[in-house]
């Protein structure tokens, strides 16, 4: 049963989800501290619960950023830094997988809800991607005859302007020369 502060958020977790997720090493992954935000715990507590069942998140469901990856993060997402009081340690990235198993280690009702409107949101971007493909292959297909018909259309062209040229400077008929020739190739 979903309370009214649960249905309230809810909306305003499905916009927050799509700008959160990022792609690292490969994967569309969700970092610990946006998961806290969306489930309303603080992260140490969802690392905690993560941290007590590891056995529930191997390596494809989840993985810890390496120092590169947490640098170059902390530059674009503006995280503090440890010198003013932010993380000590490198963050957790969940793939989709890795949140669905999150859903069963935070069994609450706001968890559950949010975990179905990420799982929706991932849907929703597999579903974009691939539509993408199937109209990057079509603009492929009508490119390719299009270019075909060009070149058609341009051997039209040139026979034509050859036609239109040769028509309006007709070679000059071939005479015979005046007087008397050796030339025994020529029939009479």
């Amino acid at each position: 049963m979903t309370t009214a502060k649960t249905k309230r958020a809810i909306p305003v977790v499905v916009e927050q989800i799509g700008r959160a997720i990022l792609v690292v090493r490969g994967h569309r992954v969700l970092l610990d501290e946006h998961l806290a935000v969306l489930y309303g715990v603080q992260t140490r507590v969802l690392i905690q619960a993560v941290k007590r069942n590891l056995s529930r998140f191997p390596k494809d469901f989840m993985l810890q950023l390496s120092a590169a990856e947490w640098s170059a993060l902390r530059s674009q997402i503006v995280i503090s830094k440890v010198e003013r009081g932010g993380r000590r340690y490198a963050p957790y990235a969940f793939t989709e997988q890795g949140v669905a198993m999150l859903s069963s280690v935070l069994n609450s009702e706001r968890a559950i809800a949010v975990n179905i409107q990420i799982m929706r949101t991932f849907v929703r971007m597999r579903e974009l991607l691939a539509s993408n493909k199937v109209l990057a292959k079509r603009f492929a297909q009508l490119e390719a005859r299009l270019d075909k018909k060009l070149a058609e259309h341009d051997d039209a062209i040139t026979a034509i302007l050859g036609h239109a040229l040769f028509s309006q400077n007709p070679r000059p008929p071939k005479r015979r020369p005046i007087g008397f020739t050796a030339n025994l190739d020529e029939k009479a």
